[in-house]
């Protein structure tokens, strides 16, 4: 979907060098979906999952990388309609 928007140039050029984004158009996906990250684990620390602090704490392996899980998730792609 095209839309028109007014975003801080200085500060998407910032996010699209720190992230290593290709486009504006990728650098605004990875915001949205960061945001959209955090609203759910804020759910989970106020739910708690029902597991006890300790359980939580034991429930995540100390090896987990997370920029490689990151990494490894599928990114929408942008641009003009492929024809059949």
């Amino acid at each position: 979907m095209k839309m028109t928007m007014h975003i801080d140039e200085d500060l998407l050029d910032r996010v699209m060098k720190i992230h290593g984004c290709a486009s504006k158009t990728e650098a605004v996906d990875l915001a949205l979906r960061e945001i959209e990250r955090r609203h759910l684990l804020r759910g989970y620390g106020k739910t708690g999952l029902g597991l006890s602090a300790t359980e939580l704490r034991d429930a995540i392996d100390p090896n987990y990388d997370l920029l490689a899980s990151r990494e490894a998730t599928s990114r929408t792609s942008y641009g003009k309609r492929r024809s059949r």
